[in-house]
């Protein structure tokens, strides 16, 4: 097996994963401006972890509304986030690991 050899890529391990990046480490990226759709379904269940997650990442978050949807029995918590995209992934990936909630984001460059 022939190994190639690629100087601008970054090879980094997290949470048992391996990633690959364009970015060196500690190099400032690009920050974007985003929204972040959290939609919980087992309230009683998944709340506590949600808000230690949303606690943890403080830093990004501009903005937070949260509502409980009644009729869908579900609990909806949008998000105005602010930071790179390493940073809104991984409060995303975080959020998603939970069988009852549901994670969607959109960014821009701003």
């Amino acid at each position: 097996m022939k190994i190639k050899f690629y100087p601008q890529l970054c090879f980094f391990r997290a949470r048992g994963f391996l990633f690959v990046s364009n970015q060196k480490k500690g190099m400032d990226m690009e920050k974007h401006l985003g929204a972040v759709v959290v939609i919980i379904k087992k309230r009683e269940e998944a709340a506590p972890k949600v808000n230690q997650i949303l606690t943890e990442f403080g830093k990004i978050i501009i903005a937070r509304m949260g509502f409980p949807y009644h009729e869908r029995k579900v609990n909806v918590i949008t998000l105005i986030v602010d930071g790179t995209t390493d940073e809104i992934g991984a409060l995303t990936g975080k959020l998603g690991m939970f069988k009852s909630v549901t994670v969607k984001s959109t960014l821009a460059k701003v």
